[in-house]
This record gives structure tokens, sequence and C-alpha cells, in this order.
């Protein structure tokens, strides 16, 4: 039994001082319980918070970057692809608006555009993704669809997409509810035939349909720890409405289904085949909806992913000036890391120029282009920090040796 320890009482719950329950003196005829002080204290940090929460939203909404600010910005780092950073300038933009319109009370109900994007490897999606990140108030993330699988089977389940953009915004629901999922490799969850399935197609057909929901938008149980390995965990209810959904791929092989659509194939003598060629690599700005249907995506996802956009290959030019123009460029990168060793290291317009034809020799993109220049600098990276030196200049020629002493030539793709 508590014992009485003074004759102080509290004044909000009248409970006496006792050693379970000490009643401090906290004014002049103001007398608090430690149970009083906790809950005012609990009562004081939720008001702080949820006023910090509000005002954070409205001050984030005060500057909406319009569209051609979030392109400009792209610009800065990505090199090339203006349609796609167009239609992803537009698509952010109109989230932003999404976000305000609904808030306000009107009979009109801007419904949301998904994007999807098409494109080869190396071309830049998912760099344009991890680049308009940076500009966004609203929460972010860039998830893989090769590990979801249908319910029921090994693999992660398509609620797991919720589940990392809830830890990005730290389990903030009302905050998940605005953001932007980008979801990567969507053409590997095309079913393996253009005819329905009539068994279980647990890695294609049966995770788009488990994605209908999430892209149209309603109401989804998730699991925080993500999965079934926590059976018991309690799910957290997730309203998809406002979540705004890009998904990109390389759907490698769909220039097939697009050339057969065009009928681009010319039989006969006389046919310029540097044309042919140009012609064949440009197939993929003219990609429509029932190409994709014809890849393997069922009509209902393609259906709600009504912005459909492309990326161009990679020209020698385009290869040249991602090289050295962005902020982020790969010859900026090796030159920083140089300086900090106390190295000034220079890069001729021929070292500059072969690097570029042999990324396009390889097919490798501009993904190719790291891969080049880490196999040219590594022996120097090795040698220079323990040598006396302060400027460090590659040439053609030792490009052309460090990638015969590499075995690079080993790894050309035929045409």
């Amino acid at each position: 039994m508590a014992t009485r320890k003074t004759g102080l009482t509290c004044s909000m719950c009248g409970a006496h001082d006792s050693s379970s329950t000490p009643v401090v003196k906290v004014l002049e005829g103001l007398n608090l319980c430690t149970d009083c002080i906790s809950f005012i204290d609990n009562a004081r940090d939720s008001q702080l918070k949820a006023a910090g929460r509000k005002g954070a939203k409205q001050e984030g909404l005060k500057e909406i970057p319009k569209p051609m600010e979030i392109k400009a910005f792209l610009d800065e780092y990505i090199i090339g692809q203006d349609e796609a950073k167009k239609y992803l300038s537009v698509a952010v933009y109109n989230h932003y608006k999404r976000i305000t319109q609904a808030e306000t009370k009107d009979d009109v109900d801007i419904e949301k555009s998904n994007i999807v994007m098409v494109g080869p490897t190396g071309t830049g999606k998912t760099l344009l993704a991890k680049t308009i990140a940076r500009l966004l108030d609203v929460p972010f993330t860039i998830v893989d669809a090769t590990v979801l699988t249908e319910a029921g089977y090994v693999g992660e389940d398509i609620e797991s997409l919720l589940t990392r953009l809830l830890q990005v915004c730290d389990y903030d629901v009302e905050k998940a509810q605005r953001g932007i999922v980008f979801i990567d490799e969507i053409d590997k969850i095309a079913r393996k035939s253009d005819n329905p399935s009539i068994t279980r197609d647990v890695s294609g057909e049966g995770v788009q349909q488990g994605l209908l929901k999430l892209l149209e938008g309603s109401v989804v149980l998730v699991p925080p720890n993500g999965g079934r390995k926590h059976p018991e965990q309690k799910m957290i209810p997730v309203d998809t409405k406002n979540i705004l959904f890009i998904c990109g791929g390389a759907f490698d092989g769909i220039e097939r289904k697009i050339a057969s659509r065009l009928n681009t194939h010319v039989v006969g003598y006389g046919h310029n085949e540097a044309d042919r060629k140009r012609q064949r690599e440009n197939l993929m700005r003219y990609v429509m909806p029932q190409d994709l249907k014809s890849f393997g995506l069922i009509p209902e996802i393609i259906g709600r992913l009504p912005v459909l956009t492309s990326l161009e290959p990679l020209d020698k030019a385009a290869l040249r000036r991602i090289l050295t123009e962005p902020k982020n460029a790969i010859i900026r990168q090796y030159k920083k890391m140089f300086l900090l060793d106390g190295v000034e290291l220079e890069f001729a317009d021929s070292a500059l120029d072969l690097i570029v034809d042999k990324a396009v020799e390889y097919k490798l993109g501009a993904r190719g282009l790291r891969s080049i220049v880490e196999t040219i600098m590594v022996d120097a990276m090795y040698e220079v920090p323990s040598q006396p030196v302060k400027k460090f200049t590659v040439d053609a020629a030792y490009v052309a040796e460090k990638l015969e002493k590499a075995h690079f030539e080993k790894t050309k793709i035929a045409d």
C-alpha cells in the first residue's frame, strides 16, 4: 500500500502525495502529480509535432517548382532526353497541384497520370528518377520490380513498394500518401506470352494484377516490416489515390514489335543499309500502348499508365557531353579524387574521343562510360598517390594501352 508522504494534493486529479504518485508544488496554489505532469508533456509534444507538420507542408506548397524550373534542374545533371524530361516535369508539377487541390472543397477531382518510360539500357531512366528526387518536397523512393512475386511465393510482396515509401517518411502515413514511387525494371514482370496464362505466372502476370490496385488508387494494408516474415505484425492502411507512380524499363526486343506494326522491313535491292540501321535505332520513339501489350503487359495495367514516353539512344555527341558537362560528370569525379591527393588530372580531347568511340563500339550506353574510364584509370589511381607528381595527363595512347592491357577488346559485342 502506498504510504502518505506530505499533505499535498494534485490540483488536476486530486491524487494525494504518496511514494507511488508523488505530488510536486509547481507554483503557489498549484500542485501536480507525476502522472498529470507526464500527461501535459505528451499533449504539448503532440501539438508541437502536428504544428510542425502543418507548417512544413504549407511552407513546401508555397514554392511549387514550375515545369520549366524542374527541367532546367534536370538539364544540369542529364544530357539530352528533352522529351522525357518534359513529361516528368509536368507529372511532378501536377502532383504538387493535386496535393494542393486535395485541400480545397471542389466538385472537380483531378486524377493522377502515372507514367511509363521506355528506353534502352544506359539512357538515363534511373538517373532521371534519382536526380528529380533531389528537388522534390514530397517523399520519393525507387523500387525494383524484378524482386516482386505474387503473394504466397518466394520473393517480395507488391505491398513492399509502399513499405519503402513509409520508411522514407519515417512511417508518417499522411506524408507517404502524397509521395512518388519510381518502379524500375517494369518490363521484367511482363508475362511470358501474349496469351493469358492458364498456369501460375507468379513473377509476371500475377505481379501485374497485384499492381493494379496500387496504380489506380485504393486503401492498401501495408506490412511495416515488409512481407510475410512477420505475420503477427499490425498492418498500416495506406491510400494510394494521391501517390504518383513512375515506371521505367528497357523493354529489350520491343523494337521488333514496333517494326512489325510499322512494317519498316524493306525487301529487295537498292535500299541504303545505313538509313535502315538508323531507322531501326530510332524505332523506340514510335512506341505505342499496343506495343507494350504485345511485349507482355496486360491491358489493365497499360490503362493505368496513361502517359507513355521514350528515351532516345545516345549517340557519340551525347556521350561526349555526358563525360564532361553535367555537374556530376564522370571526368569531374575523377579530377576531384585526384585533387584530394594534390594532383591535377587532365584528359586530352583525343582521349575523350577514344573513350566515347569504345563506348559506342561496345554498345554499353552511358553506363559503359564509367566502366571504361575505371579500367583506364585503375593503374593511375594505384600508382599516382605514392609518387611525387603534381599533374597527370591522360592521352589517347594511354587509353589504348590500358584497354589493351585489360583485354577490353574481348568484350566487344558483334553486330
